[in-house]
């Protein structure tokens, strides 16, 4: 089994690990593979690919059945969550699995290839910001036809985002070794987008 989570991790935060630890302590046999996306995806203000890729090894430095995909940083263009799991699905030949935070079900309907998404992949859902997960199923159609696919953690709870960080520049929020090189490497000065 191989746990995928995606995002940007500009930079990779405490509450990152925190997912990683979560779910395998759930799925004490799975394999947990972080899928930073490239900066050719529409964010604005990513660090570059080398730098977030840089801060993600050295925050995982040790961890056991922890990976980095480098897939969606060498395409050319953003082809989709659908693709990217189809192609770890292709590589891997193991069930994979796709984890996202309750906040990531508003809007998800309008993901590319939502259905085939849902229907060949199963999504670990986990509390954030006390969002009611089970409404938020079964208030959207699409969703609500593919409840069955959806594994629920209501019992996950944590509220660190990079946006946060990139606003405050708090080393709380980061590992050590990613705040230091930030600061090495002058990242994120002056930074005020959104992107998480």
């Amino acid at each position: 089994m191989i746990v995928v989570f995606g995002g940007a991790f500009n930079p990779v935060t405490n509450a990152h690990l925190e997912v990683c630890n979560f779910v395998q302590k759930k799925f004490p046999d799975s394999t947990f593979l972080f899928l930073p996306v490239s900066s050719a995806y529409t964010k604005s203000s990513l660090a570059s690919n080398y730098d977030r890729l840089s801060m993600l090894e050295l925050a995982l430095h040790g961890k056991k059945n922890v990976v980095v995909s480098q897939m969606e940083m060498q395409d050319s263009d953003f082809l989709g969550t659908y693709q990217s799991l189809i192609r770890l699905s292709d590589s891997f030949l193991e069930d994979i699995y796709f984890v996202v935070g309750a906040d990531n079900l508003i809007g998800m309907e309008k993901w590319i290839n939502i259905d085939g998404i849902l229907s060949d992949f199963k999504i670990i859902i986990l509390g954030r910001n006390d969002l009611d997960i089970d409404a938020l199923i079964n208030n959207n159609n699409v969703l609500k036809r593919h409840a069955s696919r959806f594994i629920i953690f209501k019992d996950f709870s944590l509220d660190i985002s990079s946006t946060g960080f990139r606003e405050n520049m708090d080393e709380t929020m980061v590992p050590p070794s990613v705040y230091r090189y930030i600061k090495d490497n002058e990242l994120y000065k002056g930074d005020d987008d959104d992107v998480s």
